[in-house]
């Protein structure tokens, strides 16, 4: 973008028309002043002369030109780039997921529940931007699946590699937060959650759900808690050594009472998905709720080009008055 400093300068453009009819004024009056016996020779130099006569104009053209050039240089035309600087101020995500048998249930139709979650969980990943996340499974015990990391890449192979008996059997809610919280002790970002999925009663693990939660008040660490499972019972898969696979129903006992403790103690929130479509709208409420900062600095720089202007002008003035006295000299 360009832009005028000293538009009021551009009021000397005024004077152009004078300075034309100034100049035709004096060529239409003047006289010749020298006298000769015969006017065949003037006329043969007049003949040879017709293209010189007709460029003299070429003075008035000069003048003008160079007073509109230093008009515009004394109006100090700038050129304006605007940028911006972004800062983000990312959040310290950790998933921790229910990878115990009962997730093989086949309530959020047409996957079980693990297989959902994992979708949904996918999707969660890929929407993030600048945000440090993990992923933490848990049954009967808990462990790292994947290290907070901003390669989503990467976290997103780990999360599709989850799978029900890559820990032994059980629910184990408070070692899930605590294996979580593990991950984001040393972080050093305002913001730190975990989003923690179930389908169970706390059954396993040395820490029970509640201490870990005021652990993780006291690290400034909120928790959602997500309750996975139909209403009543679902239908779960077994593998029959005579039949094969069928399925048998089995109630549905989520131990919802803790869950929202846990989510109060921290600042959380507790949600209850029944099938894959509120379980993926959840994640979105997460995702709305847990919004990264973003500041953006504005600023403009800008650049001096009344030169461009000026040192044009300069040379058509020398050009004027050179031209002026040598071609285009006038004989009084």
């Amino acid at each position: 973008m360009i832009h005028f400093v000293n538009p009021e300068f551009f009021f000397l453009l005024a004077i152009i028309p004078f300075l034309i009819s100034n100049y035709f004024r004096k060529n239409k009056s003047r006289q010749g002043s020298l006298r000769f016996s015969s006017l065949r020779t003037v006329k043969s130099i007049a003949k040879r002369s017709t293209f010189a006569l007709k460029a003299r104009h070429i003075l008035i053209i000069l003048r003008v030109g160079t007073v509109v050039l230093i008009t515009i240089a004394l109006a100090r035309p700038q050129s304006s780039q605007k940028s911006s600087e972004i800062m983000t101020e990312g959040i310290d995500i950790v998933l921790s997921i229910d990878v115990s048998s009962s997730m093989l249930a086949e309530d959020f139709k047409p996957d079980n529940r693990l297989i959902a979650a994992k979708k949904v969980a996918s999707d969660f990943i890929q929407g993030r931007k600048n945000d440090l996340i993990g992923l933490v499974v848990f049954a009967g015990k808990s462990f790292t699946q994947c290290p907070l990391t901003l390669d989503y890449g990467v976290l997103i192979s780990f999360l599709e590699r989850v799978k029900i008996g890559m820990v032994e059997d059980g629910t184990a809610i408070g070692m899930g937060i605590a294996t979580a919280l593990n991950r984001l002790r040393n972080s050093k970002a305002k913001s730190k959650v975990i989003i923690l999925l179930t389908d169970g009663v706390n059954n396993s693990g040395q820490v029970d759900p509640i201490t870990a939660a005021k652990a993780a008040k006291a690290l400034n660490v909120r928790i959602y808690t997500i309750g996975a499972g139909t209403d009543g019972s679902a239908m779960y898969p077994v593998e029959d050594p005579l039949f094969g696979k069928r399925y048998v129903s089995m109630p549905v006992e989520i131990d919802e009472e803790s869950l929202k403790e846990v989510a109060k103690i921290t600042g959380g929130e507790y949600f209850r998905a029944k099938d894959a479509k509120s379980l993926k709208a959840i994640y979105k409420q997460i995702d709305q709720l847990e919004k990264t900062k973003i500041e953006i600095e504005k600023y403009t720089r800008y650049e001096e080009l009344f030169m461009i202007f000026l040192l044009p002008a300069i040379c058509l003035f020398i050009l004027e008055i050179v031209l002026a006295n040598t071609r285009f000299r006038r004989i009084p």
